[in-house]
């Protein structure tokens, strides 16, 4: 196993970089703040960017934590991959990951300098100091499921491996806003996802009135339930249809979650008043 290490200091753009290092270098694996990404998938991990302390996101980084420390092991030994590669702040913690996972000693140090321009450098600081924002090298539909309660942005990296030049894809990354940041813990209340998801159902072509809405959360997601009255020149088919697209696009869009499911119930028909 060959392991290469990505090193520079915090919000200089080692994960936004991470994708198309690790395929020019042909590593199937990349380790950053605590999770182990392999392709479009995370296999394993806690992000370091969810913790709710500084500290805590450092020891998340390290796998200090020892369940988490041996399901890292467990997974990287399953994998079995050729190469990998490690983000880290300095050699000497890219070195301690390597040391808690068990991993082959690091054959090569790569600096952020050497991958990025100082005025790329320069604009990863200001996105990180001034809007908070962070870059996990998987895609949204990932990590989603560690942030249910974040913004996160796609953001579509060009890959190409040296010396290959017919060979050119895209890959998704993911922006998001850690919970430990100055700005504090975004939350979103029921209600102002009923308000939403009513607000959307009230504005669909046919929908006379939106009598009740219900919101279910767990870790997973949100299930919305409405009841509406619907008119009778509509299809009743096509409007739960389209309110079903309608709302999930804007409650996901609006608040970041997952919406897994939506019920309608057509609770009454309005007929039209005769003049």
């Amino acid at each position: 196993m060959e392991v290469y290490a990505l090193v520079g200091p915090s919000g200089t753009g080692k994960s936004h970089r991470a994708a198309p290092l690790a395929h020019q270098l042909g590593a199937e694996v990349i380790i950053d703040d605590g999770l182990i990404i392999k392709g479009n998938r995370i296999v394993t991990g806690v992000s370091a960017k969810n913790q709710p302390t500084r500290i805590g996101a450092i020891k998340t980084a390290l796998f200090m934590d020892r369940e988490q420390m041996i399901k890292a092991r467990e997974v990287i030994a399953k994998l079995n991959p050729g190469k990998i590669l490690i983000l880290a702040t300095s050699k000497g913690m890219a070195e301690k990951i390597v040391a808690r996972l068990n991993l082959s000693p690091i054959k090569e140090f790569i600096t952020i300098e050497q991958i990025a321009s100082e005025k790329e450098i320069r604009k990863a600081k200001i996105m990180r100091r001034q809007h908070s924002k962070h870059v996990i090298p998987a895609p949204t539909v990932e990590v989603k499921k560690s942030f249910p309660e974040t913004f996160i942005d796609p953001l579509q990296v060009f890959l190409r491996r040296k010396g290959h030049k017919e060979h050119k894809s895209w890959l998704e990354q993911s922006v998001v806003r850690p919970t430990f940041t100055m700005y504090g813990k975004l939350s979103i209340s029921k209600g102002a996802l009923k308000a939403i998801a009513h607000y959307v159902a009230s504005k669909m072509p046919g929908v006379a009135g939106v009598k009740r809405s219900v919101i279910l959360r767990n870790d997973q997601g949100v299930a919305i339930e409405l009841e509406i009255i619907v008119g009778t020149k509509y299809n009743i088919n096509d409007i739960s249809r389209d309110m079903q697209a309608a709302v999930k696009e804007q409650v996901e869009k609006m608040t970041g979650l997952t919406v897994n499911n939506i019920n309608v119930l057509i609770a009454g028909i309005q007929t039209e008043e005769i003049v």
